[in-house]
């Protein structure tokens, strides 16, 4: 599974894309509409930052801000790593692994965003797994 390319993963998935002068309470509340953990930044429609539910949590509430004054450009990680859809799933995981993140976005060659490749995505690929080798065992157990 880690071999497959990251279009597979994404698969038309849709995403949060807002631009940097957006507050965070409205950001959150499009995030969580559409059930994502993260928002992509975008200026001009170039990615510029990546805003998760931890930025949410640590730099906006524990910090003491407003959400409602503070912008999403004050509070994302500007000019996050990210990947072209090209990529096998596995790098994905590597550069999470490696900096500590759970998003990593997806950009084409002209850094517009395509998507958001998370660490949920790992755990999803591993319950397929998991599921097949469910199957497998009962089939063995109908065979015995």
């Amino acid at each position: 599974m880690p071999s497959r390319p990251i279009h597979q993963i994404l698969a038309d998935r849709p995403f949060v894309c807002v631009p940097a002068d957006m507050p965070v309470s409205a950001v959150t509340r499009l995030m969580n509409a559409q059930e994502r953990s993260a928002a992509l930044i975008v200026e001009h429609g170039v990615l510029t930052g990546i805003f998760t539910e931890r930025d949410a949590t640590f730099r906006v509430l524990a910090a003491g801000l407003d959400p409602e004054t503070t912008t999403v450009g004050a509070v994302m990680t500007h000019n996050p790593q990210t990947l072209t859809e090209d990529k096998p799933f596995g790098h994905a995981l590597h550069l999470m692994y490696e900096n500590g993140v759970r998003h990593v976005p997806v950009v084409d060659a002209n850094k517009r965003p395509l998507g958001v490749v998370t660490a949920r995505d790992a755990l999803a690929l591993d319950a397929l797994d998991f599921g097949a080798e469910l199957v497998r065992r009962e089939e063995i157990t109908v065979i015995l």
